[in-house]
């Protein structure tokens, strides 16, 4: 029983530390991360990590980084970041 709970914990940990999309980027530290606050949407956050200008093209890569199908987000959820170029 106590084997079964620490396995469970270790594979709790690795999912922790494997964030989504963290493989693709640059290996120079880990990826930038925001939690979501009520009222904010994807083109929010996007606008405050990259600007006006390619809001779209970052919404996508946001969405593609933490696997989301649609635009939905929840308050107090982590999303990756694209790194800033």
């Amino acid at each position: 029983m106590v084997f079964g709970f620490l396995l469970a914990l270790a594979g709790g940990l690795v999912a922790l530390v494997s964030a989504p999309g963290q493989a693709a980027d640059s290996p120079s530290g880990p990826a930038p991360t925001v939690i979501v606050q009520p009222g904010d949407t994807l083109w929010d956050i996007a606008t405050r990590t990259k600007g006006r200008e390619g809001r779209d093209a970052t919404v996508e890569e946001i969405r593609r980084l933490n696997d989301l199908s649609g635009y939905d987000i929840d308050a107090g959820q982590r999303l990756v970041l694209p790194r800033r170029r």
